[in-house]
């Protein structure tokens, strides 16, 4: 014999970091600063194979200094 449906809606979990098991929030929270900083990494990394691919400092390749 099938089980009655039930009425509830089920609960459905907040999705987790894959590395740390934390639930991303907003403002300072530990997963925020995290995020940041590898973005930031990111963007260290791109300023210094632009400087070295273009021969070049990032300022005079992007125009921003004559």
């Amino acid at each position: 014999m099938p089980e009655p449906k039930s009425s509830q809606a089920p609960e459905i979990s907040p999705a987790t970091s894959a590395t740390s098991g934390e639930v991303p929030a907003f403002g300072w929270s530990g997963y925020a600063e995290r995020v940041n900083g590898r973005f930031a990494m990111v963007g260290f990394i791109a300023v210094l194979l632009i400087e070295t691919l273009s021969g070049e400092t990032f300022l005079r390749w992007s125009g921003l200094v004559p």
